[in-house]
């Protein structure tokens, strides 16, 4: 007898887009009953973010059509779009003939009509805060990300491990072999930040969280300059910050 696929007891998925519209890149994962983790991505060279989260949404809800599910099964997301218009506004559009509550035509319809037609009963979506250290969103975020820049990152397949074992010397990976996600997303962050410092771009405090990496909440009560890696980060008005290069390299690096 064929063996059974596992059960899907967790899902997420993230989208990114670098100028909006631009280059974009989606990432989505699931998670089965005995632990084991699959991780899913894609680029598109001319997109939005937005675009991107419904994309993420759409390739979760078919692989999901083909797997076993547990029957509290939820797809975590940070995007309110996704969330809003699959329950809240979708119906009423339909009703509208695809025009909006202003009258004007929806944006992305050829989306959303195909995640009206996958979309599956039972499931529901759930927001999360993004970049507030949800595991699976930043996992997503990270993928979608990396897609975006036009890098490959490595994803988990079926029956991957969610924690793998230790890596023993003998079997790191070989000099040509690509850089893991993690510090592919690294190099990405100190080159833009590079970028920033040079131009002089001011950041509001939810770019800056992206950038460097941290939750908003631990930026929130920020007032005065710190420094981050090489860069100092300066408060300038509006509540945005901006980025120059550490001369002195010195203490209170975070």
């Amino acid at each position: 007898m064929a063996k059974q696929p596992m059960r899907v007891v967790a899902a997420a998925c993230d989208g990114a887009c670098s100028g909006n519209p631009g280059p974009g890149g989606w990432g989505a994962l699931l998670r089965y009953e005995d632990g084991s983790l699959r991780e899913m991505g894609g680029a598109e060279r001319a997109t939005t973010n937005n675009r991107m989260e419904l994309t993420a949404a759409l390739a979760l809800f078919e692989v999901l059509r083909e797997l076993p599910r547990a029957p509290d099964l939820v797809i975590r997301t940070d995007s309110r779009y996704l969330i809003d218009g699959l329950q809240k506004w979708l119906a009423g559009w339909k009703r509208k003939g695809w025009r909006t509550a202003s009258g004007g035509a929806v944006l992305n319809r050829d989306l959303w009509e195909q995640l009206d037609a996958a979309r599956l009963p039972g499931v529901s979506l759930v927001h999360v805060r993004g970049h507030s250290g949800d595991p699976d969103n930043d996992r997503c975020d990270a993928i979608a990300v990396a897609f975006s820049r036009g890098q490959r990152p490595a994803l988990a397949g079926p029956g991957t491990p969610a924690l793998p074992p230790p890596v023993e010397a003998e079997s790191l990976p070989a000099a040509d072999d690509p850089a893991p996600v993690e510090l592919q997303q690294l190099l990405g962050r100190l080159e833009l930040a590079e970028r920033l410092a040079k131009g002089g771009y001011g950041l509001s405090l939810v770019e800056l969280a992206r950038l460097v990496d941290m939750p908003i909440r631990s930026l929130e009560s920020r007032t005065a300059a710190w420094t981050w890696r090489d860069w100092r980060v300066l408060p300038i008005d509006g509540g945005r910050w901006r980025l120059e290069r550490d001369a002195g390299g010195l203490a209170s690096r975070e």
